[in-house]
């Protein structure tokens, strides 16, 4: 005989036993993972419009939770664990416009007397509502009745529009039926809108229950079914959201023609040193302009070039923790060898410049000799431009693309 058939005697002891019985769990904090993220960027859009949970209140869901991954104060109920997922699930999910339901099976005081219970009717989503329809999940008590918690679901959703995913939250064990029939039932009213997952939330003794509840994920041929203890964590959990809720979309990319990250006033389309230090003058390719340039065959730094190199030693003062090379080059008149010892000379007087202003002791000096050329040296005027010391700063070179 199903449970469903309850005495006058045990309908009597529900009603006064009531909610009173049942105290509640404390659990430890949960941080969700932030999906938002992944919507803005276009990574993922949404999937599910509407989202109606069915809930195990049955009197087995009063039994203590055996499984891992739900620690509270008293020890949690299995009914109490169902609670706290979907309060998880909550606090999961993204900012979506959504219609979301609650529906309870079971019998009794807990349920208003009947087998199943509406316990928020079908609302537009917020966390702040779908947390109250959570709450008013008060107890459970009497047998399972999953069968009338599905055929009342059907009943909800046939205002709806837009996909549906249906969660059924049991241990899937002493069920009055198996549901399939219903669900088959609920799988030809709404067809390819619908997706059923499930998650068992039983003990050792019930892992039959997750064959059953995985059917009837498996009869609407979208969703799937897990179990609880695997979505405990907020990695999981999210991953779980985000497979009801979400699917791939085309990320948006950004126009770098419109952005500027380091705010040098050269966009990032263009920008060949995208962390310039701010408040430094830039070349037309965003690159630090601190070249230096020298007379022929000369390492000795011309005081026209004083003003510039103090500038560059305030910038190291404000961050000292900045890396920095003095990079020495020259023209290609006379050999390579000769001109490479030019060059580190070049290279070293700059660098003995900067340190005694900013006592950095984190400035290095490099020469090129002429492997590096910014101009031609076909010209007096390319030669000269090419006679010259620069900077990497952090690993980028800042050298400008043309002579400045």
């Amino acid at each position: 005989m199903q449970k469903m058939l309850i005495t006058a005697a045990s309908i009597a002891a529900l009603v006064i036993s009531g909610c009173a019985s049942q105290p509640n769990s404390t659990y430890e904090p949960f941080k969700a993972e932030d999906l938002n993220g992944l919507l803005s960027s276009g990574q993922y859009v949404q999937k599910a419009d509407n989202f109606f949970v069915i809930n195990d209140s049955s009197s087995s869901m009063t039994e203590e939770y055996n499984g891992i991954g739900y620690p509270a104060q008293p020890d949690p109920t299995k009914f109490s664990v169902e609670k706290e997922i979907l309060n998880r699930i909550n606090q999961t999910i993204p900012d979506l416009k959504l219609t979301t339901s609650i529906r309870s099976f079971g019998f009794g005081s807990c349920l208003d007397m009947g087998f199943t219970k509406l316990n928020q009717a079908p609302t537009s989503y917020s966390k702040q509502t779908f947390g109250s329809g959570i709450d008013s999940l008060a107890c459970a008590s009497g047998g399972s009745p999953i069968q009338n918690g599905i055929n009342e679901t059907a009943k909800d959703l046939s205002a709806t529009t837009g996909n549906i995913a249906v969660l059924i939250l049991s241990d899937g064990h002493g069920l009055d039926s198996d549901g399939v029939k219903e669900l088959q039932s609920l799988k030809r009213v709404y067809g390819d809108r619908l997706c059923v997952y499930s998650v068992w939330v039983g003990n050792n003794e019930e892992r039959s229950g997750i064959t059953l509840l995985n059917q009837l994920s498996n009869i609407a041929g979208c969703g799937y079914g897990v179990m609880a203890d695997r979505i405990s964590t907020p990695e999981n959990m999210a991953n779980f959201v985000k497979s009801i809720f979400l699917k791939t979309g085309t990320p948006v990319v950004a126009d770098c023609s419109t952005l500027d990250g380091d705010k040098d006033g050269v966009n990032d389309c263009n920008d060949l040193c995208p962390t310039t230090l701010p408040g430094v003058p830039v070349s037309i390719k965003g690159c630090w302009i601190v070249d230096v340039k020298f007379d022929f065959d000369k390492s000795v730094i011309k005081p026209e070039y004083f003003g510039n190199l103090d500038n560059v030693v305030k910038k190291i003062i404000e961050h000292p923790e900045m890396n920095m090379q003095v990079q020495g080059h020259t023209d290609n008149v006379g050999s390579f060898k000769y001109n490479q010892k030019l060059s580190e000379r070049r290279a070293n007087a700059v660098k003995k410049y900067l340190t005694k202003g900013s006592h950095n002791p984190h400035i290095t000096a490099r020469g090129f000799s002429f492997s590096r050329p910014i101009d031609t040296n076909e010209t007096e005027a390319g030669r000269a431009n090419n006679r010259r010391v620069q900077l990497e700063v952090e690993g980028q070179p800042q050298q400008p693309l043309t002579p400045q």
